[in-house]
């Protein structure tokens, strides 16, 4: 199976059952994405977790003004 395709079931998945328990979180999120699109695979024999952490170091962008919460307002 492709890498590709583990990474769309996970994310499917896992969005469905945060929403199945947590509802308000549906209603935020209604239409739009729950995760982002990218995603990162590489062999272990390639990574090394210097690299691992350069990557989450400088992959995501900062929102200052992102005040995501998993509990009601």
């Amino acid at each position: 199976m492709a890498p590709s395709e583990i990474m769309r079931r996970i994310k499917g998945r896992t969005s469905s059952k945060l929403f199945e328990e947590f509802p308000h979180v549906k209603k935020k999120y209604w239409g739009r994405h729950f995760w982002a699109r990218g995603y990162f695979c590489a062999t272990v024999g390639q990574m090394t977790e210097e690299m691992i952490k350069e990557y989450l170091e400088h992959h995501f962008e900062p929102k200052p003004d992102d005040d995501f919460k998993m509990e009601p307002d």
